[in-house]
């Protein structure tokens, strides 16, 4: 992998309450053709993180492209929590407060071990930007993965 600059937080794109973890994600995953799971991190309802795929390979979470051009794959981690979708299976924030103490405990640790990261999206914010403006805007986002706003949650966990 390159050197690692970026993390991306996904979903699961599960229903509320609905428990899985590596396990499962990891089968879906290959369904879909991957060689394992896509995700470096998960984080499961209780807060429990799970390690995925291994740091010394590209990640396959996000295949779009970063400021420097290359696919983010490539140069970022990927972290999932397990959830996004409310009962009705409606893009939701559906973390728990377990998960959401993880999730900021992880990123903070992750950024101490890679001093080069400088970003910390969601995966929809790697959407493209259809009008050119440099924002991606809610209505140019191709997913809502994952499901609230990872920049600006954790923008303080890079300011320090």
């Amino acid at each position: 992998m390159n050197k690692i600059d970026a993390i991306v937080v996904h979903c699961s794109a599960t229903k509320a309450g609905q428990d899985i973890g590596k396990k499962e994600i990891t089968q879906m995953h290959l369904q879909r053709g991957f060689s394992t799971i896509g995700y470096n991190f998960i984080i499961r309802l209780d807060g429990t993180v799970e390690v995925g795929r291994s740091l010394t390979i590209d990640g396959a979470h996000c295949n779009s492209k970063g400021f420097s051009g290359i696919s983010y794959n490539k140069h970022s981690i990927g972290i999932c929590y397990i959830g996004g979708l409310d009962a009705n299976g409606k893009a939701a924030d559906t973390r728990t407060p377990e998960q959401k103490k993880a999730l900021r405990e992880l990123i903070a640790k992750l950024i101490k071990q890679y001093p080069d990261i400088k970003e910390i999206l969601g995966h929809r914010d790697t959407s493209p930007d259809l009008d050119g403006d440099g924002i991606v805007e809610p209505c140019e986002w191709t997913k809502m993965c994952p499901c609230f706003d990872a920049k600006e949650e954790y923008s303080d966990l890079l300011a320090a």
